[in-house]
């Protein structure tokens, strides 16, 4: 057999088995089953080394797929027919595989894959299903909740502490809004005046401490903040923006400003605690106004919509800056970005439904796109105030404020 040939375990040893294996590939795409493609997309970052594994014996992806999800539907169908701890359940389904579908282990020894590699690729995928079986990412978020309003712009949001929330609009008259929780109950309104052009952008560096930006009537930088007493005046930092800003801290009295230029760059400028700094380009061509977060120290996380309207993505690891990755995805907002955690990422953004889109990095990889439900009109706005919990905004059909949350 040549190794080379990705094909040739199917001629040598299954004689036109790839030709029945990629026909019953096609006729399944075509019939989808609704349990098996909500498990599927919940399940697919998990499976992401078992393709790696399964390409150094030069199986081709399509073909693990096909087999991957093979393994789901058989799962699906017999998950009531087994019983015990979850590892009891995996071993009786494992077998329940090998009864069902033999030719799969066939294929499999086809490639010269060892056999225990072979129990623990199967049982791998088992286990994903058994532990995601009911599973639906709406579950764990709130309804969306009406904070009333009349808003002229999407919301940002900060958090200074455990349970307090500050959000921030643009008002009918341009001026700045204010509406926070108290960890009780929310706020009236409160109009910090203005005369905005875009959505505002807000972060807080430490207890009591909130930084607000916006573009001015110039298109240039303005900046507002509250020190834990009074709100200062407005602050013009000039430059020439074509979005809104986006903003993210990380440390205490650090700010990192980031907007769109008229080339559609990605600029940046940031306050070391002393002085502003010059703009930076860092490039890119984005369609969008960025959003940004930070998670540790010395580390920034920017994401902006992409000229095929796909997710784009850039950070900064304490050194310097990467180039841009392609999240895909398709976009009809801005993206809005919170942190719950070291190395943890979750990035929110409309649909073409006006829906909520959601995307996360656990640490390891990047999850599907997650459509929750909404009808929004605005980019949304995010922040995480501890542990798994994260606070989403936007604007609704009535102008609005919408909020919805996830514990």
């Amino acid at each position: 057999m040549n190794r080379l040939d990705p094909y040739g375990a199917f001629s040598t040893y299954v004689p036109g088995f790839t030709e029945m294996l990629i026909d019953y590939y096609e006729r399944e795409q075509s019939e989808r089953n609704q349990e098996l493609d909500e498990i599927w997309r919940v399940i697919r970052p998990a499976l992401a080394p078992l393709y790696a594994k399964l390409e150094q014996y030069y199986v081709p992806r399509n073909v693990s797929r096909y087999m991957f999800r093979v393994i789901v539907q058989i799962t699906l169908n017999h998950k009531n027919e087994v019983s015990g701890a979850l590892e009891q359940r995996v071993q009786q389904l494992f077998q329940t595989v090998r009864l069902t579908s033999p030719w799969m282990f066939t294929v499999f020894q086809a490639y010269r894959i060892p056999q225990n590699e072979i129990e623990q690729i199967v049982k791998t995928v088992i286990r994903a299903v058994l532990e995601n079986i009911g599973y639906r990412p709406e579950r764990e978020w709130s309804k969306w909740e009406s904070l009333g309003g009349v808003l002229s712009s999407g919301p940002t949001v900060a958090s200074w502490r455990p349970n307090r929330l500050d959000v921030f609009a643009r008002g009918v008259n341009r001026q700045l809004l204010h509406k926070w929780w108290d960890g009780v109950r929310w706020s009236e309104w409160e109009n910090l005046s203005g005369m905005l052009t875009s959505s505002p952008a807000a972060v807080s560096w430490g207890e009591n401490r909130i930084d607000v930006f916006a573009r001015g009537p110039e298109r240039q930088l303005l900046h507002k903040w509250w020190d834990g007493v009074r709100w200062s005046e407005w602050e013009d930092l000039g430059g020439v923006l074509s979005s809104t800003p986006a903003v993210a801290s990380w440390a205490a009295n650090r700010l990192d400003v980031f907007v769109r230029g008229d080339d559609r760059h990605l600029y940046h400028r940031w306050w070391d605690g002393a002085r502003w700094s010059n703009w930076e380009n860092l490039g890119g061509v984005i369609t969008s106004a960025p959003g940004a977060v930070s998670w540790g120290e010395n580390r920034i996380d920017v994401f902006a919509r992409g000229p095929e309207r796909q997710l784009l993505h850039k950070w900064w690891d304490g050194a310097r800056w990467s180039n841009w990755e392609n999240l895909g995805g398709s976009l009809t907002s801005s993206p809005a970005a919170a942190s719950r955690g070291v190395n943890r990422l979750d990035v929110f953004a409309r649909g073409a439904d006006n829906e909520l889109l959601y995307k996360y990095w656990d640490g390891t990889r990047w999850s599907d796109f997650l459509r929750l439900d909404g009808r929004i009109t605005s980019e949304p706005a995010a922040v995480s105030w501890g542990g798994n919990r994260l606070d989403v905004f936007a604007r609704g059909e009535r102008n609005e404020l919408l909020h919805r949350w996830k514990s």
